[in-house]
């Protein structure tokens, strides 16, 4: 059964990114069909933007193309002013938005103010040169990470009250659950942190496991409320990877600062060499964390939008069975991949964590 849901879900993901295709890429001319530009679609796809695109209907007669969308709300905040309106007043970019004397145009899913002819300024490689306003809008991957932290908390307060209810019994969403629950808290946290001080942060191994893999699996269901590429945000991963560094050094004891600053078994004059080397190795563990789950995460999608666009790179028909299997067998590869990178960054912040809190043996 779970291969049938699989297989619909492509169905879906591919009607999804031929919508996409007619969005992106218009006719230049009646006589000549512009090519299917592979790359614009796949990094439109997996890019963030300022609303919920659903699917594009074309006019047979006129040929003009009308997208249905959901628009998110757009909050910007520019010489002391806050200016909140919904993503649809852009009319996809083909219109700015006036607000008193502030006038703001959206290129490329980023916003700008505009010059005084209420247009755009660019250098001589075409970038943007006009000012930003401070953009705090929800955008596809905010309003999806909601949805997400939403259905987290609705799961585990349910949980929490079957507990209640029924100690030592678990049934339904709770026996769901309680193994996953129960593989964190014996196979990483007390192994990685100790007997004695896991539970302290057990909370925090618990919540950033069920986030990443939550996001990572509404990720790949192709229509609302997934599609998001929330975990293949860098902005994102940065964030988790900034949290778990946060906790580790604050909660380092001394053997763990003693070891940074104060090496065993260097020589004194070898310290001033080696503190540093010390400090730039904590860093690098959160960017390594960061860097690991973004790349994977957003590696995946590049890959199976690739193989979708085969179709219409090849623009045949007998293209779409080899398609097809090639992705059902990725897709397959990625629930496996949602479960065990929330799996490998929820066990790296238990050792890291474990590291700083152990004791001197």
């Amino acid at each position: 059964m779970k291969y049938y849901i699989v297989f619909v879900f492509i169905i879906i993901f591919s009607f999804n990114l031929f919508s996409q295709h007619n969005e992106n890429n218009e006719t230049e001319n009646n006589n000549h069909e512009e090519e299917f530009n592979a790359t614009e679609v796949i990094m439109h796809h997996i890019a963030d933007v300022h609303d919920w695109h659903l699917w594009t209907i074309t006019d047979k007669e006129t040929g003009e193309e009308h997208h249905i969308t959901i628009p998110l709300p757009i909050i910007l905040y520019y010489n002391g002013n806050i200016d909140i309106f919904l993503s649809s007043k852009f009319h996809h970019g083909e219109k700015a938005v006036v607000k008193d004397d502030r006038v703001y145009i959206i290129h490329h899913e980023k916003i700008y103010m505009a010059n005084k002819q209420n247009t755009l300024d660019f250098d001589e490689e075409q970038n943007v040169t006009n000012i930003m306003p401070m953009d705090f809008s929800i955008t596809k991957n905010v309003a999806a990470m909601m949805f997400a932290s939403l259905l987290i908390l609705f799961i585990f307060i349910s949980v929490a009250k079957s507990y209640k209810k029924r100690p030592g019994r678990p049934k339904g969403l709770q026996s769901f659950m309680e193994p996953l629950i129960i593989f964190i808290r014996d196979d990483i946290a007390i192994p990685n942190i100790g007997e004695k001080k896991y539970k302290k942060f057990a909370p925090y191994l618990l919540t950033v496991f069920f986030f990443i893999l939550f996001n990572n699996l509404l990720g790949l269901v192709p229509f609302i409320p997934g599609g998001a590429n929330v975990t293949g945000n860098i902005a994102v991963t940065l964030t988790l990877a900034f949290i778990t560094l946060i906790i580790t050094n604050i909660s380092g004891n001394k053997r763990y600062w003693g070891h940074v600053f104060a090496t065993p078994g260097v020589p004194i004059w070898l310290l001033p060499i080696m503190i540093p080397v010390e400090l730039i190795g904590i860093i690098a563990k959160a960017f390594a964390l960061m860097i690991r789950l973004f790349a994977n995460i957003t590696a995946g999608h590049i890959v199976v939008l690739s193989l979708i666009s085969l179709i219409f790179i090849f623009k045949t028909v007998w293209m779409s069975p080899v398609s097809i299997l090639f992705v059902l067998f990725m897709y397959c590869l990625e629930i496996l991949v949602a479960f065990l990178q929330a799996y490998i960054f929820t066990l790296l912040s238990g050792l890291f964590i474990g590291m700083a809190v152990q004791e001197q043996h």
